[in-house]
């Protein structure tokens, strides 16, 4: 159970509010900056990791990390397995291509695998390659009902959907924001390894390379924007602002990941002490602490939205009263 005070809702601030939501309007863009310009950056910033640190952020960012790692592996290792099976070949062969330039000294343990899953894909290994596909869709899935339990702590609200409701929706929003999320990642991060795996297998172009470069960061930038507007949008459980008004708060996701993630990378690449301690374990540890700040990322930038939300509505502090033992 978090202390975060609660965001009131729309509704509850003042009359004309309700009457323009009841018009069918919500808050902008324009309010947002107006609010932050008003209530000034650093104080914003101050309050929202206090919101996210008292609503339990920290530990839904671990259980959203291993749930996003328990769903990026057997993903990845089926999808490979599969593409003879499914006679989608060349799909396989570019994310083999892609997790071989990426793992680094973890080479061995990953060529082994995979050969592993494409050798018994067809002798009774598909079924168990199946079943970790479905193991990975569930994760997902589940990743998304920890996203949401995760904003309704940040917001104040303290039950989640009903059981049905919750992951129905969670598999929904696995595909809608979950595919998008992943191929903005794939884009941005890891956008030249990619290019080089589309290269070898389609023999592309070099103009068409160059396209790649010149737009593969604006449209996984959007890509990321958009998605994140609608994960905060709809996984609290309750009425939310306009994405216009929540795009602030995904910005600031999308700023603190990309950092995050270069940060991460030139520690893993610098020197090879990371290598040298980890050894063939290096590119799953890696994955691990990328899938944590990841995590703490979204929720920071949910928690931005949501204390943003809660100074326009004249709360003045972002966690109840201490109350106590």
């Amino acid at each position: 159970m978090g202390t975060a005070t609660r965001v009131p809702r729309l509704s509850e601030v003042r009359a004309v509010e309700a009457e323009l939501r009841l018009q069918g309007e919500t808050l902008s863009g324009e309010d947002a900056w107006a609010t932050l310009r008003r209530y000034g950056g650093w104080a914003l910033v101050r309050d929202s990791f206090v919101r996210f640190r008292y609503a339990d952020g920290f530990s839904h960012s671990r259980a959203l990390a291993l749930q996003t790692v328990l769903a990026i592996l057997p993903f990845a290792i089926a999808v490979i397995g599969l593409s003879g099976v499914l006679h989608t070949e060349d799909v396989g062969r570019i994310a083999e291509l892609l997790i071989r330039r990426i793992s680094g000294p973890s080479q061995d343990v990953v060529d082994d695998a995979l050969r592993a899953s494409r050798r018994h894909a067809g002798d009774g290994g598909a079924l168990a390659l199946w079943f970790g596909l479905l193991f990975s869709i569930s994760n997902v899935t589940t990743g998304m009902c920890q996203v949401e339990r995760g904003a309704n702590r940040i917001y104040g609200v303290e039950r989640d959907r009903p059981f049905l409701h919750k992951y129905a929706r969670g598999l929904v929003m696995s595909v809608l924001a979950g595919l998008p999320l992943g191929l903005s990642f794939c884009v941005t991060v890891l956008g030249s390894d990619l290019s080089h795996a589309l290269i070898e297998v389609y023999h592309l172009a070099p103009g068409t390379r160059l396209a790649w470069d010149l737009l593969r960061w604006p449209v996984g930038i959007l890509l990321a924007v958009l998605a994140t507007s609608f994960v905060f949008r709809r996984s609290p459980r309750r009425p939310q602002p306009g994405h216009t008004w929540l795009a602030f708060g995904a910005t600031v996701h999308l700023l603190l990941w990309l950092g995050a993630t270069w940060g991460l990378s030139l520690y893993v690449g610098s020197g090879g002490s990371f290598t040298t301690v980890y050894g063939p374990l290096s590119a799953f540890v890696a994955l691990l602490l990328w899938s944590y700040l990841t995590s703490l990322s979204l929720f920071l930038g949910l928690s931005f939205a949501a204390q943003l939300e809660a100074v326009r509505a004249g709360v003045d502090t972002p966690i109840s009263e201490d109350p106590g033992v």
